[in-house]
């Protein structure tokens, strides 16, 4: 499905531009954005990989990922607020692993929830999957209550999932099905 466009509120949930480098690189290149990812901080060259590589894979068919850009519907005119993925996965039907990361200037006013929201609506209404799931480090508490107001589930850990900076790392993971989004949407 191309082109992937959902609104809230605030925010617009829509494809990467080649204009969108800047905005992910104050993401993934600053330290408090990707404490808790899988990663360290990147290189700007290394976000316009991602950004080109993110775009390239928009027109794959079938498409196998949708990664897209947060931005604000407000004053600024669609800044890049943020970054959201839905992966779908070849070993399950009809599911995908999703994740997030926001510019650390807009974190604690509810736009982690809004994201999450606006990528669950994408998963089960336009391509009308059954199961999403993510992860989070076990320490991102953020995380896990952003996580529960959208309401997903958290169903486990999984053991040293991640390695950054030479050691192993726990992942909590989360989960919704499309009944329990149904629900959560109608109500």
């Amino acid at each position: 499905m191309y082109p992937i466009s959902r609104h809230s509120q605030r925010l617009h949930l829509r494809e990467l531009r080649p204009d969108d480098v800047e905005g992910m690189f104050a993401i993934y290149g600053d330290p408090r954005a990707t404490e808790h990812m899988s990663f360290d901080p990147r290189t700007r060259q290394d976000v316009e990989g991602i950004v080109a590589r993110s775009i390239a894979s928009a027109a794959a068919d079938p498409r196998q990922e949708y990664a897209l850009a947060v931005a604000d519907t407000g004053n600024d005119g669609g800044r890049l607020m943020g970054f959201g993925r839905l992966a779908l996965d070849p070993h399950q039907p009809r599911a995908a692993t999703f994740g997030f990361a926001l510019n650390p200037e807009v974190w604690g006013n509810g736009c982690g929830t809004e994201t999450v929201r606006l990528l669950l609506a994408c998963a089960f209404e336009d391509l009308e999957l059954h199961r999403v799931w993510g992860a989070r480090s076990p320490h991102n508490t953020a995380s896990a209550r952003t996580m529960q107001r959208a309401g997903l589930t958290e169903e486990g850990y999984i053991r040293e999932h991640v390695q950054r900076g030479g050691q192993w790392r726990d992942s909590v993971t989360h989960s919704i099905l499309d009944h329990e989004y149904a629900a959560a949407a109608a109500g």
